[in-house]
């Protein structure tokens, strides 16, 4: 069996290594760096520059800790950068050691399909090779959007990667989009010293259905502590390049409503940057793909089944390609990876979005999984839920981190649990606790009857659950 994949993201390479282990003949085609936009532009570098942050912020509060800090910590941004590149380095070394030893097949080259079980794509001699293969894997990924408004320039006005190659700290900042990116970055260059405004475009930081209303308003809180602006219902309309830097004219946004006279006033910003972080396109294009009739909604996103199976025979697709219509995160692409793998040799697998865990990287970090309170809501009449702070508990005493709170959300009849949503230190690891629960139909007395070690930030969890049992011990 020939598999050939196009992409060698944290979805494409994992599906070669997958496809490999099973037997079949796997050619990787990456037209760019091995680990995709996870390893080069997004997942990795920007928590090695979020270390730099967390960092500068812990100096500045180490006199709480009994420890003299006489001066105010500098970044510098090119040893940031140095760390980061040698970091990339070595994991892409990881990868292709990998996929080695798995006796992958990997070639630097843009495939595109031309014809029945046919690609061809450019070796390093620019010379056309064709190669035959009985199935194929799409793992193209997607890139950063911009609109005619938002011209990405890669000096003035930025993406997403560009913010993440900077060499120097830009004394202001305006960053279009309060999701998930733009606020990771905004607590990043925050700390490195840069003044930030987050202009929003709905009601509420992460405005995703996801994430909780509860976590957006606590990130909200503690944004506003360390002097980030966060304009809301707000849009960008216009931006001017000028010798001292840009004019951002900015006015109510489309969506908003029950707007107060002085919020629909436009006003004009001064920056020396903006970061555009308003979404993401498909990489579906100048791939052959229409030719051949493959099924693609307006904006360019590869649709799927739930055996992530297009509309063509023996071609899958998988990751950000796949668009919002599914969950683009580098974890679930990677899952996607090994069921479109398994599946190419007839496994017959399903992939499940029911437990996802998602990760914020801000500061507090915020992790969800399963239903919010309000998808709760919706689906289920007996739905409930429970908040517990993490003041509650000695650990984050400890660590002087009292910002935060956990929910967990349940059935109140079964007190079978439903979602749980942390704000606070180290939410991206511990929602793996509440990602278990969930995938195991656990309820809320499995949770309560777990002993769980002290003095750590996971008796939270278990404090929720007692909690919402009725019978808290410290929440």
């Amino acid at each position: 069996m020939k598999i050939v994949i196009l992409g060698a993201g944290p979805g494409g390479y994992v599906a070669a290594v997958r496809a490999a282990q099973l037997g079949a003949e796997v050619t990787l085609i990456e037209r760019d760096r091995l680990g995709g936009t996870c390893l080069n532009h997004g997942c990795i570098p920007s928590k090695i520059l979020k270390k730099s942050a967390d960092l500068i912020y812990d100096i500045e509060g180490a006199e709480e800790f009994g420890i003299r800090a006489d001066a105010r910590p500098l970044c510098s941004l090119p040893g940031v950068m140095s760390r980061k590149n040698a970091i990339i380095a070595s994991q892409q070394k990881g990868i292709q050691a990998l996929l080695q030893h798995n006796t992958v097949n990997t070639i630097t080259g843009h495939g595109r399909l031309v014809g029945d079980h046919r690609l061809e794509y450019a070796d390093e001699r620019g010379q056309v090779q064709i190669l035959d293969w009985d199935r194929l894997i799409l793992a193209t990924g997607s890139r950063p959007y911009s609109t005619p408004v938002l011209p990405l320039d890669g000096r003035h006005i930025l993406s997403s990667n560009d913010a993440l190659d900077l060499t120097r700290i830009p004394a202001s900042m305006i960053i279009v989009g309060g999701g998930v990116i733009g606020c990771e970055l905004a607590c990043i260059f925050s700390a490195f010293g840069t003044q930030i405004t987050i202009v929003e475009g709905l009601d509420r930081l992460l405005p995703l259905p996801s994430i909780d209303r509860d976590c957006s308003r606590l990130l909200l809180r503690e944004m506003k502590k360390r002097k980030i602006t966060v304009l809301l219902s707000r849009t960008v309309t216009a931006v001017d390049s000028r010798t001292d830097g840009l004019a951002v004219t900015i006015g109510p946004s489309p969506a908003a409503t029950g707007l107060k006279e002085k919020e629909k006033r436009i006003v004009q910003e001064q920056a020396e940057k903006l970061l555009v972080c308003i979404g993401r396109r498909p990489n579906s294009d100048n791939l052959g793909l229409a030719g051949l009739g493959l099924a693609m909604d307006e904006r360019g996103w590869i649709i799927v089944d739930e055996m992530m199976r297009t509309n063509l025979p023996d071609i899958y697709a998988i990751g950000d390609v796949l668009g919002p219509a599914r969950v683009m995160l580098a974890h679930v692409a990677s899952m996607e990876g090994e069921i479109a793998a398994e599946n190419c040799l007839g496994a017959g697998k399903k992939m499940s979005y029911a437990v996802i865990p998602g990760a914020v990287f801000t500061r507090p970090e915020i992790g969800t999984v399963g239903l919010s309170e309000e998808e709760a809501g919706a689906h289920y009449h007996d739905a409930r839920a429970e908040t517990v702070l993490f003041r509650s508990t000695g650990k984050a005493h400890i660590l002087g981190e009292l910002a935060g709170e956990a929910k967990i959300i349940f059935r109140a009849e079964s007190g079978k649990i439903l979602g749980l949503h942390i704000a606070g230190p180290n939410a991206s690891d511990l929602i793996a606790e509440g990602a278990l629960a969930i995938q195991m139909g656990a309820a809320l007395n499995d949770l309560a009857t777990t002993v769980h070690a002290h003095p750590t930030l996971a008796e939270i969890l278990r404090e929720a659950a007692l909690k919402a049992m009725g019978r808290p011990l410290h929440g």
